[in-house]
């Protein structure tokens, strides 16, 4: 059995951009930035962010449009798909990677916008208040048994 399997959170980088195909059902393109804070090995706070393409077809992709904005938090469920095309003007292979989304939904209002986070709630979100040790160091995968 094969899994293609992507759950994301983050927010739009961008205004979704609602297109027709030529057999005329809906499409919306958008992306949206994950982040991750972590500390290095030196106990520094660092962030990490990625951006993801993210494509929604039929009445999804209208309601996606209609809502959603820059700034917007949203959860996507979907799956990876990579497409090539020839470039017109290079004649070179391009490629593009993008999540094609089969769920889509708004992240509560007003948690976008591109605000800073208050302090305390960024020390909620960095510590183990769990009480999981992570080991400070990278995890070698020939030392995993399995």
């Amino acid at each position: 059995m094969y899994i293609n399997k992507v759950i994301l959170f983050g927010n739009l980088t961008r205004d979704p951009e609602l297109r027709a195909l030529p057999s005329g059902m809906n499409v919306c393109n958008f992306s949206i930035a994950t982040n991750r804070v972590y500390r290095d090995r030196e106990g520094k706070k660092q962030e990490q962010t990625d951006f993801h393409n993210v494509v929604v077809f039929g009445r999804q992709a209208d309601t996606v449009a209609q809502y959603l904005k820059k700034g917007s938090s949203t959860y996507v469920e979907g799956r990876l798909q990579t497409r090539s095309w020839d470039d017109k003007n290079s004649g070179e292979k391009k490629y593009r990677t993008e999540v094609v989304a089969d769920r889509v939904q708004f992240g509560p209002k007003g948690s976008g916008g591109g605000g800073k986070r208050s302090e305390p709630e960024e020390e909620v979100a960095g510590s183990n208040s769990s009480g999981i040790e992570y080991p400070k160091d990278d995890i070698n995968p020939d030392d995993i048994p399995f």
